[in-house]
Parts: structure tokens; sequence; C-alpha cells
């Protein structure tokens, strides 16, 4: 497993790391959650990523008791304060700083550490001054609760904002963290010319777009039972958009390029995201060990110029490449 360094910052994270958005406290079994946590453990990956929203707030404290026992200097946990959690009160969403403070304590404790290695704001909240968002991250990482922050789904315009008072406030942003794949290439434009020129790199979420990419939906098919397109509570809502026969179509075509690199279809998908600019690591997800160790082998594949144009070509028009697809992911109120 190979590291790299996120941002400008000197912390090094695994150029893929292991999310569990979808699955722990949900989808799969905390047993079978556990599992794949060790197996990550095992193909060397360091790097942990999770949101307090996560099946509202369980996916961390089935994260929390998975990492127990494990050396915690040698781990990068990753979590994020934004969407509701709790029962839903005024203050139990957004980016006010009674929402963060009371977030962060109560990460740390699911969590079961002292602090977390990034703290991200999921989303810009712009119902709150970004004063006062700022401030209070300043504040957290001055306790230590948390010793970098980062954001997720900010546009161009939002990270550069929010960078200048990072900085007079006397610490940095070094972190984006959208989603980014073959298909959805939204971030290409703005957000990562912003964040080269910044100081932030990318860590991205759904580089396999949701199984996708994979090659298991076959266009004029029905779908595999229980894959995550059948699964209400899975992400079927999130991978509806490439449920078509012409987008499964052009995946389709980038089998043969997987086969002559010696690679599955998700380590391509993988590899690919990898070798793309401004990239720190991408974030895999499992409900099964197996598809750990198969992700894990993308890391170091080099991908030649020659692939990457066959990939462009394969996949033509059906790639997603409007940047104003950043900017619909901030909410227009908090959400209750």
């Amino acid at each position: 497993m190979e590291h790299r360094y996120l941002g400008n910052s000197g912390l090094k994270i695994s150029e893929i790391a292991y999310g569990n958005w979808l699955t722990h406290g949900s989808q799969v079994e905390e047993d079978a959650a556990t599992a794949c946590v060790r197996q990550a453990l095992d193909e060397g990956i360091t790097t942990f990523d999770t949101a307090d929203v996560y099946a509202n707030t369980k996916a961390e404290s089935v994260l929390g008791r998975a990492l127990a026992g494990q050396r915690r200097e040698s781990l990068e946990i990753l979590t994020k304060v934004y969407w509701t959690t709790g029962p839903g009160g005024p203050n139990d969403s957004g980016l006010s700083r009674k929402h963060i403070m009371e977030s962060i304590n109560g990460s740390l404790t699911r969590l079961q550490t002292d602090y977390v290695d990034l703290y991200q704001a999921h989303r810009y909240d712009i119902e709150t001054p970004l004063e006062e968002t700022m401030q209070a991250f300043a504040d957290v990482v001055r306790a230590g609760k948390a010793l970098y922050i980062g954001v997720s789904e900010w546009t161009a315009d939002q990270i550069r904002d929010g960078q200048e008072l990072a900085h007079q406030l006397g610490f940095s942003l070094i972190s984006s963290q959208p989603q980014y794949s073959m298909l959805w290439r939204v971030i290409e434009d703005e957000v990562v010319p912003a964040s080269e020129e910044l100081g932030l790199s990318q860590i991205v979420w759904s580089p396999i777009a949701q199984g996708v990419l994979t090659g298991k939906y076959k266009p004029g098919q029905p779908v595999p039972e229980g894959s995550r397109a059948t699964d209400d509570q899975g992400g079927a809502q999130n991978i509806s958009r490439w449920m078509k026969d012409h987008v499964l179509e052009a995946v389709q075509r980038l089998q043969p390029i997987a086969h002559a690199a010696d690679l599955t279809m998700a380590q391509l998908a993988v590899a690919w995201v990898l070798r793309r600019p401004n990239i720190a690591a991408a974030i895999i997800g499992a409900s099964r060990p197996e598809q750990v160790t198969d992700n894990a082998k993308a890391s170091g594949v080099v991908l030649g110029d020659d692939v990457m144009e066959a990939i462009d070509d394969a996949l033509g028009d059906v790639v997603v490449r409007d940047a104003s697809f950043t900017a619909r992911q901030t909410p227009d109120t908090r959400p209750t």
C-alpha cells in the first residue's frame, strides 16, 4: 500500500482509504463490517473515513469498535460534521459553533479516540456565517480534538473563502472530499485547479460509481439480486443515474481495457482515479473482505497514457463534466 501527502501538510494517508458510508451500522452486520476493517488493515490501509451522519452515528460506533486495540498513531481516522444527527432539533445540523462543538465530542466518544486526524465540513452551510464555522474549527484544532481540517463537496469559491479565513485564524484547509470517478468528473475544471493553488488535495468518494464500474450491471438485463441498485437503504437512489443502457454499454467497453492491463474492472476504476491530478486517496467501501483485497490491488498501479486515452474513448459522452453540479451539493437550507 502506497501513501501520499494530504494537501500541503506533512500528513500522509494511504492512497486507498476505507470508508463505511453505506455499510457499517445499516447494510451489513457488525461482524462482517469488522472483518472488512481487519482486511483493510491487513492490506496496509491506514486511513479510515466515516461521518457522524452515517447510519445516524452507528457507523462511527462500529468503526470505533473495529479499530479498538490498534496502535492509534499508525492510523488516520477521518470523520465529518454537517448533516442531522440525533432527533433533528433546530441545532442538530449545520456548521454552527454549537453543532460543531457537540458533534466533535460525540464523534470522539463513538470512535473511542482522543482526536481525529481530519475533521471535515460535510457540506457548506449557507445559514451560518463562514467566520463562525472557521473559528469553531480553529478552536477544535487548538483543543487537540482534530489535527487537520478539510471540506466535502465545497465549490472552488467556497474553498477560497474558507482557506482565506483559515489562514487568518492560524490553520489551513488541507483536503476536499468530492465524488469523482471515470463517469463523474465535475471537479476537474474548477475545484481541482483551486485546490492545487490553495494547498488542498482530493480524497474522493465513489471511485467505482457505486459499483457500476465493476461491470456487474449489464445493459438490457435485470440488476443482480442483492446488489446496491436494489437496496433503497443502501444507495439505490445514488446509483440510479447510471442505470441506463447507453451508460452501461459504455462501461462494458472498458472490459477489454481492464483485461489487457491484467486488472479487474474495479481495480481499473480505482487506478484511474489515482492517476489523475491532485488526488491523495480514493475511498473504497465493502460488504465482504474479498472486495477490500480486490480494490487494494489498485495501489501502485501505473496506467499508461494509452490506457487513459482508451478509457476516454470507450466512455465517450456518457461522462458528466458540468462543474455546476458541485454547487448543487450545497443545501438551500439546513436539514431538519
